[in-house]
């Protein structure tokens, strides 16, 4: 198994990102996958999860905001981010999932995303 996250960068507050999450040796449309992010000096924070073909979940701080999905012929995790506050910032991973949207099975190498002025 192997997850690469990509698209990360800067972005202005109000601004957009997508992140991309290239998998291999699993495919994403049979397991449960999330996008998890840290900010400087915090704790791993889970930010929305899909499972069961398409059912999309997300914590209430990116709710409206972000918008998680796959393409499963590219086998590809994605997380389009509009609206992005500073306190988006951090390094944002994703992640194969196992009996809840919190169990880490794999997790790739993360991608920064700064939000700044």
């Amino acid at each position: 198994v192997q997850l690469v996250e990509s698209g990360g960068g800067l972005a202005h507050p109000g601004g957009s990102l997508r992140l991309s999450c290239a998998a291999s040796g699993f495919s994403v449309s049979k397991y449960g996958m999330s996008w998890a992010r840290q900010a400087p000096g915090k704790g791993l924070e889970w930010v929305s999860g899909i499972i069961n073909d398409g059912d999309e979940y997300y914590a209430e701080s990116v709710k409206g905001r972000f918008t998680i999905s796959t393409d499963n012929a590219k086998n590809t995790l994605y997380l389009q981010m509009n609206n992005l506050k500073p306190e988006d910032t951090g390094v944002y991973y994703c992640a194969k999932i196992g009996s809840s949207f919190t169990h880490y099975e794999y997790r790739g190498q993360g991608t920064q995303v700064t939000v700044s002025s």
